[in-house]
């Protein structure tokens, strides 16, 4: 096992962490996760040994091998095989049928295996890297956002064979549903600290929210007893028979623990702006089709009418036409048949990876956002530009200074800042982090007008999408259903492949599709009306502590006025108060204890359907 103890660490005099300890046990499979900047990746650096700490120490088992996804390529090999033959144990060199399964699992193909690694794209690059990692078999597996470049089907693949990984793994990813596929633990780097939470990431922030309410109640009970204290030495300090009184409220003050208040995260705001459509379609494509010259046929013949808030996820592997689809639909592209009908009133917000270099590089944030409309006011511009995380002074920086994250949060402000009816998003979470995600989905739900994206969230995709566009064997095809229904009707060919050469005392697909839609049902059933209850006694705390701030601007005027009677009534109020939102808060910890349990048990059964065991 690995053992964590008592490390700290601080740059430029600002502390990243300190005392962080840790004990990592066998097969254990964390999830890291904490605010960017928290220092996760720096964790990473001092366990693989690239960095020291200032205080403390990692201690490793002998001979205990650690790999990790290395973002530098340096390829040294003429074909992809033997690049990734190189990381086989010393013990495997000639079972090159490892590196092939390991690359057919991450979306390589058959005529790929000749080919000069160089030759790939990025992103493939950066899956030949993953590829080595993973085929060293390491004691521990260190995966800093692996899940980057990967379309849908090696993401579900890569999370199976996490899963059953043998040794040990440590995961950073803003994929949510990824990490709680893999995770048996979620470590977060909180307040400087290291907490460390069995089950998943719902069970971790629901354990957070409850420590930060708890200490939000204790910071405002030691505030209230200060005033209070204050205010007795304030109105008797001066008399003789007091004196002593007021002497040991001095003392109790100077007792007292300064709570600070806790820092808040600041989360972006998406607020797109809706132009109501009069037609009963916003489009109507017929007869799509498109290659490119010399080029086979991308898609063929697809027929699309869609209406407001329609949500229509376009799905499938890397390289086969998904982005091309989402421009052609855009008019970016034109097909080489069939046609598409705009509404009159149809305007566009198309958000894709490649206009980030439409951008001007001398041109300022705020220039870009203005830029989108002419019918912003600059005030209005600054604030997407705030909503975005981009301050009054970060907004005047320049795109040519912007990383890639911070240029598509520009694209999306751009899309803010005019009013559409009709969403193109082109993988939309890249970059963004697990709240912003979540942001996004709840933002994309909540507009009123139409909605087709490009995304590999698997998430993202069930609870968004109503309706699919399917690209797999070897074309395209419509779906009228959800993720969910696809998975269960139909399913991914690559996986069915993968059902027919397994073991026969495996689940077939038809046994896994039935059995999972039964869990995700009584899931649903028992999971929904716990999360009612739990948003309900929120918005009474929200309400109550309203009036609670009310009640204390109300006695600290009348202690300043020195009315007794006015004082003791809203003591009372105050009393009653603050028994009604305990009250409240123990119900909602009860609440999400019981929704955790369920959420802990359902998980467990879908995992094992996933692992192909029947004892569930």
């Amino acid at each position: 096992m690995i053992q964590i103890s008592g490390l700290h660490k601080e740059f430029s005099g600002e502390v990243l962490f300190q005392d962080l300890n840790l004990t990592l046990h066998k097969g254990e499979k964390y999830g890291l996760v904490g605010r960017n900047g928290s220092g996760k990746s720096t964790l990473f650096s001092m366990i693989l040994g690239n960095q020291s700490p200032d205080q403390g120490e990692i201690t490793f088992p002998k001979n205990y091998k650690i790999g990790h996804l290395e973002q530098h390529i340096n390829f040294s090999q003429k074909t992809l095989l033997e690049e990734c033959s190189l990381a086989l144990p010393a013990e495997h060199k000639q079972d090159l049928y490892l590196a092939e399964k390991l690359l057919f699992g991450l979306g390589f193909e058959q005529e790929d295996l000749k080919k000069n690694p160089k030759d790939f794209s990025g992103g493939f690059q950066l899956r030949i890297n993953l590829c080595k990692a993973l085929i060293q078999r390491p004691n521990l597996l260190l995966l800093d956002e692996p899940t980057n470049y990967l379309d849908i089907l090696s993401l579900r693949w890569l999370k199976n064979f996490l899963r059953q990984y043998p040794g040990e793994v440590i995961l950073i990813t803003h994929d949510r549903d990824f990490m709680d596929g893999v995770a048996t633990h979620i470590l977060g780097i909180y307040q400087h600290k290291l907490k460390k939470t069995k089950g998943n990431t719902a069970k971790y922030y629901a354990q957070i929210r409850q420590e930060e309410s708890i200490h939000e109640k204790t910071r405002l009970n030691q505030q209230k007893k200060k005033q209070q204290l204050e205010s007795f030495i304030e109105k008797y300090g001066a008399k003789a028979s007091k004196a002593t009184q007021a002497q040991s409220k001095a003392k109790q003050i100077a007792k007292l623990d300064q709570l600070e208040k806790l820092q808040e995260k600041q989360l972006i705001t998406l607020n797109f702006h809706h132009k109501p459509c009069p037609g009963k379609f916003i489009l109507n494509a017929k007869n799509l089709t498109f290659n490119y010259p010399s080029s086979p046929l991308l898609f063929s013949h697809i027929n699309l009418s869609l209406k407001n808030n329609d949500r229509v996820a376009i799905i499938g592997k890397n390289g086969k036409g998904k982005s091309t689809l989402l421009s052609v639909l855009a008019g970016v592209l034109q097909p080489v048949e069939g046609n598409i009908q705009y509404h009159p009133s149809t305007t566009i917000g198309h958000f894709a990876q490649t206009n980030t270099k439409k951008l001007s590089d001398e041109a300022t944030i705020l220039e870009e956002i203005m830029a989108s409309s002419n019918d912003l006011t600059q005030t209005q511009a600054r604030n997407i530009c705030g909503s975005l995380l981009f301050s009054e002074e970060k907004s005047e920086k320049k795109i040519k200074v912007l990383s890639g994250g911070e240029r598509n949060r520009v694209l999306l402000g751009k899309i803010m800042a005019t009013k559409t009816n009709l969403l193109l998003l082109d993988e939309p979470t890249n970059h963004l982090d697990m709240e912003a995600i979540e942001i996004l989905q709840k933002e994309l739900n909540n507009y009123k007008g139409a909605v087709i994206l490009v995304t590999h969230n698997e998430s993202l995709l069930r609870k968004i999408a109503t309706r699919l566009i399917i690209f797999h064997k070897n074309g395209a095809e419509f779906f009228e259903g959800t993720y969910d229904d696809f998975l269960n009707k139909i399913g991914w060919e690559e996986e069915e492949q993968e059902t027919k050469t397994s073991a026969p005392n495996q689940l077939t697909k038809k046994e896994k599709h039935s059995l999972r839609a039964e869990i995700i049902k009584e899931r649903s059933k028992l999971c929904s009306p716990l999360k009612k209850e739990i948003t309900k006694h929120e918005n009474i705390i929200i309400e109550e502590e309203h009036l609670l701030n009310s009640q204390h601007k109300k006695l600290n005027e009348a202690t300043h006025n020195k009315d007794n009677e006015a004082i003791l009534t809203i003591s009372q109020k105050i009393g009653q108060l603050e028994s009604k939102i305990d009250s409240h808060f123990e119900m909602i910890a009860q609440l999400e204890e019981q929704l955790l349990k369920y959420e802990e048990k359902f998980e467990a059964q879908l995992n094992t359907i996933e692992e192909n065991k029947l004892d569930i």
